[in-house]
């Protein structure tokens, strides 16, 4: 089996992705992504484009989301560097809702997490340089993204950094209690 899959016990939905890697004094092979082995821990989205970002330390960007008919789900991983990655349960009907999690993702554990539609996503980069993948099962749609201040007090993240470079943007975004009404039951 070319992966490990282990379910957040907290919050339904997600799940930590572990590849096997086959290491040897050349360097390392490992499969990244299988629809087979996804779909068998029940993981069967049709994944339509795969996004790469940069950045330095300290950055965080999010918490993103897009809403219906363009709601996203993710399967996140850390090719360079390391980060700290938040996934926030946005569904309001959820008896997680507003509850979030968060892990090292690095090169080197090679961890995934895989965030399905509903949740809202994050991260803060703890390494000189951070280099992020994503894979999404829809395409971005500017007039259907959505976020939620970094530092909501209702959500209450416990992030490993006090001052975060925000884009303009992101220092802006609304809390979740504002835009609340806007995640219809029906959205996720």
């Amino acid at each position: 089996m070319p992966f490990k899959f282990t379910y957040v016990d907290n919050i339904p939905g997600l799940i930590i992705i572990e590849p096997v890697v086959f290491e040897d004094d050349r360097g390392f092979f490992m499969e990244t992504y299988s629809y087979k082995e996804f779909e068998r821990v029940g993981i069967s989205e049709k994944f339509v484009q795969d996004n790469h970002s940069k950045s330095k330390k300290g950055v965080l960007r999010g918490l993103h989301f897009q809403i219906e008919p363009f709601a996203q789900s993710k399967l996140v991983r850390c090719v360079k560097g390391e980060i700290f990655d938040v996934a926030v349960d946005i569904r309001p009907n959820s008896p997680t809702f507003k509850k979030w999690f968060g892990l090292i993702l690095s090169e080197g554990n090679k961890r995934m997490l895989y965030i399905p539609k509903g949740f809202a996503h994050g991260f803060v980069v703890l390494s000189e340089v951070a280099e992020v993948e994503y894979k999404v099962d829809n395409f971005y749609s500017p007039e259907h993204e959505r976020g939620i201040i970094w530092n909501d007090p209702e959500i209450g993240i416990n992030w490993p950094i006090e001052y975060p470079i925000l884009s303009a943007k992101d220092r802006n975004l609304p809390r979740l209690s504002e835009i609340v009404l806007e995640l219809k039951i029906n959205d996720f």
